[in-house]
């Protein structure tokens, strides 16, 4: 019994001890901070260029960023920052990540089988992905699980971005071995859904879903807002085309937000003469 008393003894006078010396030197927390921070997302990702939502908080009270340096807070957010802080908020830009593929199971080729680590990384480790597609989504939902805010899904082997549920934070972008995912406008009305750089002809081969070079979106766009990069459209975001133009592509790759396969499945099961 004497050696759990002493013990017992010490532990209160480390405890009173530690108490005096933190009351005496301790930084008084500063409210500000901590009424800042209850007004971020607390998603901790790290988007902003700093460690958390705490650290971001305390640079936002000493002036050091402006309140549009959250990705992940929406607008009502910034807004109550900045009337806290009394700065203006600033206008800021919303993105949100789209990955640029449609080829799910049912309309790109399987080349191979897998069984490894459910992870795109190691995937494409081994003989490049089981994906006819060289350069398509391999489906192992890394970028799902590397999204905080749960906005992505894997349906039938694709990666599927949810824009209503996406803060444009960019967790994704790196998580993906082929450069799928990209963070752009989210008032961008349309968005090409295929990376693959090969001929038109070669990439039907293996995906129903691709964008075959034919340029009848560019001749549609007769005001700019599309433009082909060897074999492969891609949208200027700067001057995006209107929604309408995505009715003329014969493979349905070219579209609105959210790569919804169910919409483009049956105009894809006609044979497409490569342009």
């Amino acid at each position: 019994m004497t050696d759990i008393t002493l013990l017992l003894v010490l532990g209160l006078t480390l405890g009173l001890i530690i108490g005096l010396v933190v009351k005496a030197f301790g930084v008084e927390p500063d409210e500000r901070v901590e009424a800042i921070e209850g007004l971020l997302p607390g998603a901790n990702c790290g988007a902003c260029g700093f460690a958390g939502c705490a650290e971001l908080a305390r640079k936002l009270v000493a002036g050091e960023v402006e309140p549009t340096i959250c990705p992940s807070a929406d607008e009502t957010a910034i807004k109550q920052i900045a009337d806290a802080l009394g700065v203006v908020a600033g206008d800021r830009a919303k993105m949100v990540a789209v990955i640029r593929c449609g080829g799910d199971d049912t309309l790109a080729v399987q080349a191979a089988l897998y069984n490894g680590i459910a992870d795109c990384k190691d995937a494409v480790q081994i003989a490049g992905g089981t994906k006819g597609c060289a350069h398509g989504c391999l489906g192992l939902a890394s970028c799902a699980r590397a999204c905080p805010f749960g906005a992505i899904e894997v349906t039938n082997g694709l990666a599927i971005v949810h824009p209503d549920l996406c803060t444009g934070c960019g967790k994704c972008v790196a998580t993906c071995p082929r450069d799928l995912v990209e963070l752009v406008p989210a008032s961008a009305p349309i968005h090409v859904y295929c990376n693959s750089p090969a001929k038109g002809g070669a990439k039907r081969k293996v995906c129903k879903a691709s964008c075959i070079g034919c340029r009848k979106c560019v001749k549609e766009a007769a005001e700019g807002g599309i433009e082909m990069k060897g074999f492969l459209a891609h949208v200027d975001y700067d001057n995006p085309p209107p929604a309408t133009v995505a009715a003329v592509c014969p493979t349905k790759c070219l579209r609105g937000a959210v790569g919804a396969t169910e919409e483009v499945t049956a105009a894809q099961e006609t044979e497409v003469v490569d342009g």
